[in-house]
C-alpha cells in the first residue's frame, strides 16, 4: 500500500464530502460511507450508527431554513500497512449561513478501502470552541 497515493485518494474523499455539505448534496454523502458507520458527535456525543441513519440526519440538516456549513480540514493521515484502512485526524469547522464561525473542533475519521473506493467506518468529533 502506498502511503502517498492512500491520503491523497482520501483528500479527495474528504473533499467530495465537504462540497456535498456545503450544496446539500444527500446522494453524494452515502458512498463515502461504509454500510455500518459510526459517528459520534461534537457536543453532546451522540452516536449515530449506520449509513441510513447518518444520511437520515443530514436530510434533517439540509432541510432547515437556516443551517451551518461544517467543513472538515485534513491535517495528518496514518496509513496501515497491515490493511486498507487508514486514519484522518484534523480540525472542523460549523460556518453559520452569515458566514461566522459557529463552531470549531477537532476530529479523527477511519477510512477503510472497500471495492476500490476509500470509506468513513468512524467518525469521531470534538467540539473545542
Amino acid at each position: 500500500m502506498n502511503p502517498a497515493a492512500t491520503e491523497l485518494a482520501i483528500r479527495a474523499r474528504r473533499a467530495l464530502f465537504n462540497r456535498a455539505i456545503a450544496q446539500g448534496d444527500l446522494a453524494a454523502i452515502g458512498p463515502l460511507l461504509a454500510r455500518d458507520c459510526v459517528m459520534l458527535t461534537g457536543t453532546d456525543s451522540a452516536v449515530i450508527a449506520g449509513r441510513l441513519a447518518q444520511v437520515k440526519v443530514w436530510r434533517r440538516e439540509f432541510a432547515a431554513p437556516t443551517r451551518d456549513i461544517y467543513v472538515r480540514s485534513p491535517e495528518t493521515f496514518d496509513v496501515s500497512t497491515l490493511a486498507p484502512i487508514a486514519m484522518e485526524h484534523g480540525s472542523w469547522d460549523a460556518l453559520a449561513s452569515d458566514g461566522d464561525a459557529a463552531a470549531t473542533g477537532t476530529y479523527a475519521a477511519k477510512w477503510r478501502e472497500v471495492a476500490g473506493e476509500w470509506v468513513i467506518e468512524a467518525e469521531v468529533f470534538v467540539t473545542m470552541a
